[in-house]
């Protein structure tokens, strides 16, 4: 349904806008930021499967072929239930 394609455009693109892109991150945006506190916090390394690590991951490559079934699944009905009440 419309709210599973818009997720599976939405989020990966506002990821890219915090700077996680397909690039690498981008200098002086929140993800920069993001990095530098996690590589601090980790002794100087993002340790994988990190949100930071996770974030770029899908700002690089977008969402993995599990993660867009598993919200068609959990979001399409819900657009189709929305859509029912509104016609």
């Amino acid at each position: 349904g419309l709210p599973a394609g818009a997720a599976l455009i939405g989020i990966p693109a506002g990821i890219c806008a915090l700077g996680f892109t397909a690039t690498g991150i981008t200098a002086g945006s929140v993800a920069a930021k993001m990095m530098s506190a996690a590589a601090i916090a980790n002794g100087g390394g993002v340790a994988a499967g990190s949100t930071v690590a996770v974030l770029q991951s899908i700002g690089a490559a977008g969402f993995s072929l599990g993660a867009k079934i598993g919200l068609t699944s959990t979001l399409g009905p819900l657009g189709a239930a929305a859509g029912a009440k509104l016609w």
